[in-house]
């Protein structure tokens, strides 16, 4: 997983911590929703990068490279 991918999904996260913070604290259910499922959008591009790095590592065991 590149670099810049890895600190755009922990920026998600982040930011959606911060708004299901933010939402919990205020009564807001709407931001606190949108906090978390920014969060899991986070994870899951994060589980995707993953596939795509295994799936490049057994290509390359593969070819021998």
């Amino acid at each position: 997983m590149g670099t810049k991918t890895k600190a755009s999904n922990k920026s998600q996260d982040l930011k959606g911590k911060a708004k299901e913070a933010i939402g919990s604290a205020t009564g807001n259910k709407n931001l606190r929703t949108k906090g978390q499922t920014d969060q899991k959008k986070a994870a899951l591009k994060g589980a995707g990068e993953k596939v795509k790095d295994a799936g490049s590592n057994v290509k390359e065991a593969i070819s021998g490279k």
